[in-house]
């Protein structure tokens, strides 16, 4: 017989979920979390003096409460002590953050990239260098508890290589253990697909807060996703589930990068838009270039409505699918793919009207992103900060350490 666990097991599993409640819900009084956990007073009491002596939380006296009598101490995060880096790598640009407990963003750097261009040295040194110049402006009693990287490609779970990325023009390649080592800190680096990690930013700070079901559905270049079943993220065998963007809409369409035809990513993406609109090559690329298409459709320019209408006819075709399969809550659009919902969400709706069947679309809510564009750096944060939550005072031990 498995034996049952240990005063220690329960305790650190307790110290793990008080903290993450603080983390993702902000400041929270004792006697809300005594609610909350279903503990009683005096191991409340316990468990927050412990995180507070790690320096991890604070108590402090409420503002205004309203009521009579004692008032219960708040327990805030110590978000501008204990913090990660979190990394962001598409197609075009690179971002890094330092993201305090709590999910607070406490300063940030981006750049553009060149396209179709992956030198692994050259990327991650960028990146090493971005996080420490945002180092050397922190205070003497601050501590990095996590590092984690969102990429744009397929990520083996396994070891952090990012396998395939068609958009990065990365293979095989050894992107976590590369950037830890540039980065220097005795830290190891977690890497996730970045609509499997933006995902996990909108179901615990965005849109999707409190939604068990949802998928989210990121366009840059090409389109990836990220699907919250039962709440947990959908990262399959390998850390490979999600790749709707290659369910392929139009077995007889537009090649794709991964080498098939028709797939979502090549009716639905960056270029598919810009070319249906005559203005692939003729100007700037990315999200600006996708928003003039959207904003002259708006304006009424027949050419670039006539090329939302297609895309949104394909991809209201391809949610149709994915929710007849997962039949979720909610379908959040994000990156370029916001725009590109708001531009044609007629279509989408009409395409799920055809073919998503009727109990599944019933209660379905579309929504676009509350994160915009820092989803994926939000995300990349949640999964560096996973190690923390797990066992709060070992990681703080080892990150002073």
């Amino acid at each position: 017989m498995r034996a049952g666990p240990s005063q220690e097991d329960i305790r650190r599993h307790n110290l793990g979920a008080l903290l993450r409640h603080v983390h993702l819900g902000g400041p929270t009084s004792r006697a809300e979390l005594t609610s909350k956990m279903g503990l009683n007073r005096s191991t409340i009491m316990a468990l927050t003096s412990d995180l507070t002596a790690a320096g991890l939380v604070r108590e402090e006296l409420p503002r205004e409460t309203g009521r009579a009598g004692r008032p219960s101490l708040v327990v805030r995060p110590e978000s501008a002590r204990v913090y990660v880096f979190a990394f962001d790598v598409s197609p075009d640009r690179i971002a890094v953050a330092r993201v305090g407990l709590g999910g607070v963003i406490l300063d940030r750097r981006e750049t553009v990239r060149r396209r179709g261009v992956f030198v692994l040295e050259e990327l991650t040194g960028a990146l090493a260098g971005f996080a420490r110049q945002m180092r050397r402006k922190t205070r003497d009693d601050t501590v990095c508890v996590g590092a984690a990287a969102a990429v744009s490609g397929g990520v083996r779970k396994a070891d952090g290589v990012v396998t395939f990325g068609p958009n990065l023009k990365a293979e095989e390649a050894p992107f976590g253990e590369e950037l830890g080592r540039k980065l220097g800190l005795g830290l190891p680096v977690s890497v996730g697909n970045d609509a499997n990690l933006a995902a996990l930013a909108e179901h615990s700070r965005g849109v999707g807060v409190a939604v068990r079901d949802l998928i989210y559905l990121h366009g840059d270049v090409g389109i990836g996703g990220g699907i919250i079943a039962g709440g947990h993220l959908l990262g399959g065998h390998d850390g490979y589930g999600g790749e709707v963007g290659h369910m392929v809409v139009n077995p007889d369409g537009r090649a794709c990068g991964c080498g098939s035809h028709g797939c979502l990513e090549a009716e639905v993406g960056e270029r598919a838009l810009l070319e249906a609109a005559g203005r692939f090559g003729a100007g700037p690329q990315g999200r600006d270039a996708v928003r003039a298409v959207v904003e002259a459709a708006d304006r009424g320019d027949i050419v670039a409505q006539e090329a939302l209408s297609r895309v949104g006819d394909r991809l209201g075709l391809g949610v149709a699918n994915l929710v007849n399969i997962f039949n979720p809550e909610m379908v959040i659009f994000g990156g370029m793919l916001r725009e590109v919902y708001l531009g044609s969400a007629a279509q989408v709706r009409t395409q799920l009207a055809l073919h998503a069947m009727g109990p599944q679309r019933e209660r379905l809510r579309l929504r676009t992103s509350a994160l915009g564009d820092a989803a994926t750096l939000v995300g990349a944060a949640e999964l560096a900060f996973a190690h923390v939550l797990a066992d709060p005072l070992e990681v703080l031990a080892r990150a002073n350490t």
